[in-house]
């Protein structure tokens, strides 16, 4: 009878090892799966695809708002002029390209088209000062081009109706 114990016992344990290998073997298979799927690309909904595309449309934000974030942080951040002192020739080449493209149509407005403007002649204005080497004013003109910047990504970042 004491052999007949030892078979049942041995079965019930190689049952449970079974069991257990299996539901390891299908916990990781499944966490193996999920990680695959969240890292896979995702389909873009229609709107997703309009949106990225629009935002590659305007390609003159994307360039200036390098060159200001470049220019300004430093400033803000600590009074450096240093980078805009260099960036500022670019800054007003940067600015006319950017007047000049072609608006995309979700920003393609008199008031944008003004802000544009007024964006190249500050570009223009603080490049002027630069060389003049005054440097509360070129703080100054700064960061009132940094506003008008802003003033333009609001209207490309306003949710159309």
């Amino acid at each position: 009878m004491g052999t007949g114990l030892n078979i049942e016992r041995e079965i019930k344990n190689s049952n449970d090892y079974e069991c257990m290998r299996i539901t390891s073997v299908l916990s990781v298979t499944t966490f193996i799966f999920f990680i695959c799927w969240s890292c896979s690309p995702k389909a873009e909904s229609s709107s997703d695809s309009t949106n990225e595309t629009d935002r590659k449309e305007w390609k003159g934000m994307e360039n200036f708002h390098v060159l200001m974030a470049e220019s300004f942080h430093p400033y803000r951040d600590s009074a450096n002029l240093k980078p805009v002192k260099r960036l500022a020739g670019k800054m007003i080449v940067s600015a006319n390209s950017w007047m000049n493209e072609k608006l995309p149509k979700k920003v393609d407005t008199d008031q944008v088209k003004q802000l544009l403007i007024d964006l190249h002649e500050e570009a223009q204005a603080l490049a002027d000062l630069v060389e003049v080497g005054d440097d509360l004013a070129i703080g100054e003109s700064l960061t009132s081009m940094h506003d008008t910047f802003h003033l333009l990504q609001e209207e490309w970042n306003k949710k159309e109706n």
